[in-house]
């Protein structure tokens, strides 16, 4: 912050358009990326998965809402932890705001942790979020969709995370997946993200990427050393 070079007005404004003119060149690339994304074959989900939510039982039907999009977040929150991952909370700090507008689009929005409800309710009191979040502990939804593993599977190097990693560290890990229903009820699976590939749903991240300093983790050896549970910081 000390030695940033400072310069002219005139020559400030020259390096902010040149600077323009690759963000507008990755505007265009993620606007590809994303029609490619569309573009991806679907998968037939063929379980009748079943979670747990404020009113009951519910399926994976029901989560759609009345709506044809659905996308999931993948919650760490082991069965016996009392609160739900730090890491994962930052990003569900960013998500109250979002299922009015999906909801807008055709798009509904849940959380999926395997956290029996009861701890998970309470967790999501405590943190004040009012986005859908249900419990998986009787299903294998975690599982079947790369965010769960055995500590067998962990053991032998057996557990696939992100499409090749086979040591994902943990139990659980996070992400998201995307799933579309048809006229008929069908539902299928359309896309999923995992570890770096969900920060685009992080928009304090985003905010940081903007500021001089950026994310300021570089050179640390977990680069999110520094977040918390939002009621935990300066404790």
């Amino acid at each position: 912050m000390q030695d940033h070079a400072v310069v002219s007005s005139q020559d400030w404004a020259e390096a902010r358009k040149a600077l323009l003119g690759k963000e507008k060149e990755l505007t265009h690339l993620r606007e590809q990326l994303a029609q490619a994304r569309r573009e991806l074959p679907w998968e037939a989900v063929t379980k009748d998965y079943e979670f747990e939510g404020p009113a009951g039982q519910v399926t994976l039907s029901d989560l759609f809402d009345g709506r044809s999009q659905l996308i999931v977040y993948h919650f760490m929150f082991y069965p016996d932890w009392d609160a739900g991952c730090p890491h994962c909370s930052f990003w569900a700090d960013n998500f109250d705001g979002a299922p009015v507008h999906l909801a807008a689009r055709d798009v509904a929005f849940a959380a999926v942790s395997r956290a029996p409800y009861t701890k998970v309710a309470a967790y999501k009191q405590r943190m004040g979020w009012s986005f859908a979040w249900v419990s998986s502990a009787k299903s294998t939804f975690n599982y079947d969709y790369g965010v769960a593993f055995t500590p067998e599977a962990l053991a032998d190097h057996a557990a696939i995370y992100n499409y090749g990693s086979t040591d994902p560290g943990f139990e659980d890990r996070e992400g998201l997946s995307v799933f579309a229903r048809n006229d008929a009820g069908e539902i299928f699976h359309t896309y999923s993200a995992y570890a770096r590939g969900i920060d685009m749903v992080n928009g304090t991240y985003q905010f940081l990427d903007l500021v001089p300093k950026g994310r300021d983790e570089a050179g640390a050896e977990f680069t999110q050393f520094w977040v918390r549970r939002h009621d935990e910081y300066g404790t």
